[in-house]
C-alpha cells in the first residue's frame, strides 16, 4: 500500500524547496487503496472528444505535457483547468512498456486562471511549474493543501510580470519564457521590445532582478528590421563559460551571446568554477597583448567577487562541493552582446552580410545542447529547414568598459537588481579559419565562430503563409538524438558528427552529415493548429527510451525508441572481393538418388569355358554353375537391394516436394485467377492513364501558347532581389511598427509613473554623476523614436519605387 503525504503551504521564498518526504517514492501514487496500473495509451484521462479551443489569432507552440525526470508526467486539461499527475512505471510487465497509475492525481490552482494555457514546464527539482498562455504567465506550486470538495490538491499559484507583460496599456509580448538550468527561483523572459530579464521568485514577483536591453545594431549603422526582432533564446549548458552564457536568435538567423549572466544566489560546482579561473590565471594573464591581459583581469575580479570563497579555497586547495554566486556587477561596465556569429568553413569564413541566407523565410526557434566537450547550437527556420552548427572556439566574458549599469541596492547597499544595455562590440569581426591556430585570438574579445554541422529539410507538407511551428526537444538518454515536432509529426536527427568530442576520443572520421528518421506522422490529421499538443521525451536508468505525444484529440501516443545501435559507425569492409558471376551457386537441395544407382550394375565378365562340353551333374559342371551365381548375386541382387533400400529411405522426401511443388501449383492458381479477376479493371485504369495523358498534352500546349512563358527566367541577382523583396513585405514594416508602439508604450508608462510611486525605489550609487536621468531617458527615446519613423518612411518610399519598377517592367513585357 502507498500513502500520499499533504504537505502545508509553504512561503513565497521557500515554495519551490520541496520537503524530503515528499520526494519520497511514497508519495508518488494517490492515497487510494485501489489503484490500477494501465499502460499510458490507456489511461482514463487521454480522451477523444475535446476539440483544442484557441483564444489568440497568432499562432503559438503548445505543450500541454512535462516530465519531472523521475516518475511523475504532468499534464494539464484545459477543461477543467487542472493539473494531472501521473505516477509511472517503466520496464513493467516487459521492457517496452511504460505503466501509469489510475486514477491520477489532480492538483487545482488556489486562484481562477483567465487566459488559456498553450505551455508548461517544470522546473529542475519538480517544485514548481509554469502554466504559460498568450494572455498570462503563472507559477504553481506543487506542494499544496488537500480540497474540502474532493480530493484535489489546492496549490498555491501566483502571477509574475502581469504589469509588464500583460497590461492593455502596452504592447509588449513574452517570446520565450524558460526556467534557469542552475536555480530553481529563477525564471528567464525573453520580450517582444529586445529585453532579456530574469526574475527571481523567492523575492519579487513583479520586478525582476536583471535587465538586459538588447541592442544588436551599432550606432550610426542601419539595418533591416529583421536584425532588431528577437524570436528565441536559450540558457547554456554544463561547459566552461557556456554555465554562465545566454544564446538569443533573432528573426534574421543571426545569433547573439550574453556572457557572463548569473542568477542571483544560484549553485554551481566547484570544479566547473576552479577549472575558468584557472584558465583565465593560466593563459589570459601571461597573453602577449594587453587588451588579453584587461579582459582576463575583468574576468578574474567578477568571478572572485561573484564568489567570495574562490580565491581563498583555490589558495588552500579546498575541494567544497559547490559555491554560491552572490550578488554583484562591474560598476563601470556592461556585458557586451557577442555577434553575430559569422559561419566558418574549411578555409573560409561566409559573413551573412555578404551573402543571402541558406534558409529561406525567418529563423522561429532555437536549441542549445552541450555534448561531451562539444556545444550545439539548432536553428529553425519557417520553411522548414533547421540549421546545425557548433561553436568552433570557446566562450569567453566581454564587457564594455565605459558602459555603466543602472544598480538598484537596498538600504545595506548591497545590490538587489542590474539593468544595463547590452551593445554589439566594436571590433567583434573576427576571421577564423579551420586550418589556422586560435591560441592568438584568446582573451581577446572575439565571439566563437560556428561550424556548419548540416541543413535538414523536413519537407514539411502544406506550408502556411506563416510558416510552420517547429519545437526541439533533446533526447535524455542519448545526447546526440534531438526530436523536431512539427505540423508533420516527430522526426527524430542524429548528429554524427562532433568536432571536439571525436578529436578528444581520437576519432579520425570524415564529417558526417546528420541523419533524419520520421518517427511519427500526422499528415492525414486535419487540424489548423499543430497536431502534437504536448510531448516528453522518458528515459528510465536501465538504457530505454520512450517517447509520449498527445494528439489534437487528446490521445496518448507511446513509442519505444531504440537506442543501443545509433551512433555505430557504417562500416564497409574495402578488401571484400565481387562475388564472381561465374562461380556455380549451390542450390542446397540433398541428393534423392545416388549416382552410383542411376548407373546401374556392373557388368559382369563371365568366367572362360572350357571348348569341350560339361555334364551339369558332372563335378566341373556344378563348381561352373555355382561361379556363375555368385557372381549374379554379387551384381545383380545386391544392386537391386540398394535400389530398394535408397527408394524406401527418400519416400517421405519425395512425398513432400511433391506436396510442396503441388501446393505452389496451386497458389500459382489462384494468383492467375486473381489477375484474371482484375484484368478487366487494369484495362479500364490504362484507357483513364490514356485520356488523363492525352488531356494534360492538350493543356500543355494550350499553356504554350500563353503570353507569359516565354518571358526569360530570373538571373541569380534577380532572384536574391525577389528574395530580399520578400522579407521585406512580411517582415521589415511589421517588425518596425511593432518596435514603435513597444517604445511608445514605454514612454507612456515611464511618464505616467512618478519616481516616487515605484515599490523598488533605486538609489545612486557613490561616485556615479548625478542630473535628470528620467529627461535624458526621454528624450533618448525621442530620439530613438525619430529615427524610426525616418527609417519606416524611407523604406515605404523605396517600396514605393520598387513598385512603380516592376509595374513599368510588366508594362513592357
Amino acid at each position: 500500500m502507498r500513502f500520499n503525504f499533504d504537505i502545508p503551504e509553504p512561503s513565497n521564498k521557500d515554495a519551490l524547496t520541496p520537503p524530503s518526504q515528499s520526494r519520497s517514492p511514497s508519495s508518488a501514487t494517490p492515497a487510494n487503496d485501489e489503484v490500477e496500473w494501465l499502460p499510458l495509451q490507456n489511461h482514463p484521462i487521454f480522451s477523444s472528444g475535446t476539440v483544442v479551443r484557441t483564444t489568440s489569432n497568432v499562432p503559438r507552440k503548445r505543450n500541454l505535457m512535462a516530465w519531472d525526470g523521475a516518475s511523475r508526467l504532468y499534464y494539464w486539461d484545459i477543461n477543467t483547468q487542472s493539473l494531472h499527475r501521473i505516477s509511472l512505471r517503466f520496464g513493467e510487465p516487459d521492457s517496452t512498456s511504460v505503466l501509469a497509475a489510475s486514477p491520477s492525481k489532480v492538483l487545482r490552482a488556489d486562484v481562477e486562471l483567465n487566459f488559456m494555457v498553450d505551455r508548461i514546464t517544470i522546473n529542475r527539482h519538480g517544485s514548481a511549474l509554469l502554466l504559460e498562455g498568450s494572455d498570462g504567465l503563472r507559477i504553481m506550486y506543487l506542494y499544496g493543501r488537500p480540497s474540502s470538495k474532493d480530493s484535489a490538491v489546492i496549490c498555491r499559484t501566483v502571477s509574475v510580470g502581469s504589469d509588464l507583460y500583460f497590461n492593455t496599456n502596452n504592447a509588449i509580448r513574452t517570446l520565450k519564457v524558460s526556467w534557469h538550468p542552475y536555480s530553481d527561483t529563477h525564471l528567464g523572459i525573453l520580450s517582444s521590445d529586445s529585453v532579456f530579464r530574469l526574475y527571481d521568485l523567492s523575492s519579487a514577483l513583479e520586478q525582476p532582478e536583471q535587465e538586459y536591453y538588447l541592442q544588436p545594431v551599432e550606432r550610426g549603422r542601419l539595418r533591416n528590421a529583421s536584425s532588431i526582432c528577437p524570436v528565441d533564446f536559450s540558457f547554456g549548458g554544463d561547459h566552461l563559460w557556456d554555465r554562465f552564457s545566454v544564446f538569443v536568435l533573432f528573426s534574421d538567423g543571426a545569433v547573439y551571446i550574453l556572457c557572463p549572466v548569473v542568477p542571483f544566489g544560484s549553485v554551481y560546482k566547484w570544479e566547473s568554477i576552479l577549472e575558468i579561473y584557472i584558465d583565465a590565471q593560466t593563459f589570459g594573464l601571461k597573453a602577449a597583448s594587453s587588451t588579453a591581459v584587461s579582459n582576463a583581469n575583468l574576468a578574474i575580479s567578477w568571478l572572485e567577487a561573484t564568489f567570495p570563497e574562490l580565491a581563498r579555497q583555490a589558495a588552500e586547495g579546498g575541494n567544497q562541493p559547490a559555491l554560491k554566486s552572490h550578488p554583484y556587477a562591474l560598476y563601470d561596465a556592461s556585458v557586451s552582446l557577442q555577434g553575430p556569429l559569422h559561419k566558418v568553413y574549411h578555409g573560409k569564413e561566409q559573413d551573412s552580410e555578404l551573402k543571402v541566407a541558406e534558409c529561406e523565410g525567418r529563423a522561429v526557434g532555437f536549441l542549445y545542447k552541450a555534448v561531451s566537450k562539444d556545444s550545439i547550437l539548432v536553428m529553425a527556420w519557417s520553411s522548414g529547414q533547421l540549421q546545425i552548427d557548433a561553436l568552433a572556439d570557446e566562450i569567453q566574458p566581454v564587457w564594455i568598459v565605459g558602459n555603466q549599469p543602472r544598480l538598484s541596492v537596498d538600504s545595506q547597499d548591497r545590490i538587489v537588481g542590474v539593468a544595463m544595455i547590452c551593445e554589439t562590440h566594436s571590433n567583434e569581426l573576427s576571421v577564423v579559419t579551420l586550418d589556422q591556430s586560435t591560441d592568438h585570438d584568446i582573451w581577446l574579445g572575439h565571439s566563437p565562430p560556428l561550424l556548419r554541422l548540416g541543413t535538414v529539410d523536413l519537407a514539411l507538407p502544406g506550408k502556411t503563409e506563416t510558416g510552420s511551428l517547429i519545437s526541439m526537444f533533446v533526447d535524455p538518454l542519448i545526447p546526440e538524438r534531438i526530436y523536431s515536432i512539427h505540423d508533420g509529426g516527430v522526426d527524430s536527427i542524429v548528429l554524427h558528427f562532433l568536432p571536439f568530442t571525436n578529436q578528444k576520443n581520437g576519432i579520425d572520421d570524415d564529417m558526417r552529415a546528420p541523419s533524419v528518421q520520421s518517427v511519427l506522422s500526422t499528415c492525414q490529421m486535419e487540424s489548423s493548429a499543430s497536431p502534437l499538443c504536448g510531448f516528453v521525451a522518458l528515459s528510465d536508468s536501465f538504457g530505454c527510451s520512450w517517447i509520449v505525444g498527445l494528439t489534437s484529440a487528446f490521445e496518448c501516443i507511446v513509442l519505444g525508441m531504440e537506442s543501443w545501435n545509433l551512433l555505430l559507425p557504417a562500416h564497409i569492409d574495402e578488401q571484400k572481393k565481387s562475388v564472381d558471376l561465374e562461380e556455380p551457386i549451390e542450390t542446397g537441395y540433398a541428393t534423392i538418388i545416388s549416382k552410383e544407382l542411376l548407373t546401374g550394375p556392373k557388368a559382369v565378365l563371365v568366367p572362360p569355358t572350357s571348348p569341350n562340353p560339361v555334364a551339369t551333374d558332372s563335378i566341373e559342371g556344378r563348381s561352373t554353375l555355382h561361379q556363375y551365381f555368385k557372381l549374379f548375386h554379387e551384381n545383380y541382387v545386391e544392386y537391386a537391394h540398394k535400389v530398394y533400400f535408397e527408394l524406401k529411405h527418400h519416400g517421405p522426401q519425395l512425398k513432400k516436394i511433391i506436396d510442396d511443388q503441388h501446393a505452389r501449383l496451386r497458389e500459382a492458381q489462384q494468383k492467375l485467377a486473381k489477375v484474371e479477376e482484375k484484368q478487366e479493371n487494369l484495362e479500364n485504369r490504362i484507357d483513364r492513364a490514356v485520356q488523363t495523358h492525352n488531356l494534360l498534352e492538350e493543356r500543355l500546349l494550350n499553356l504554350r501558347n500563353l503570353p507569359g512563358i516565354h518571358k526569360k527566367p530570373l538571373s541569380k541577382a534577380e532572384k536574391e532581389f525577389k528574395m530580399e523583396l520578400d522579407r521585406f513585405r512580411g517582415l521589415e514594416l511589421d517588425a518596425l511598427r511593432t518596435t514603435i508602439e513597444a517604445i511608445n508604450g514605454r514612454v507612456k508608462r515611464h511618464s505616467s509613473s512618478p519616481q516616487h510611486k515605484r515599490p523598488n525605489q533605486r538609489r545612486q550609487i557613490p561616485g556615479r554623476r548625478k542630473g535628470n536621468a528620467e529627461d535624458d531617458e526621454i528624450s533618448r527615446l525621442k530620439s530613438s523614436i525619430a529615427k524610426l519613423s525616418i527609417v519606416n518612411s524611407e523604406n515605404t518610399k523605396k517600396v514605393k519605387l520598387v513598385d512603380s519598377a516592376l509595374r513599368n517592367r510588366e508594362s513592357t513585357s
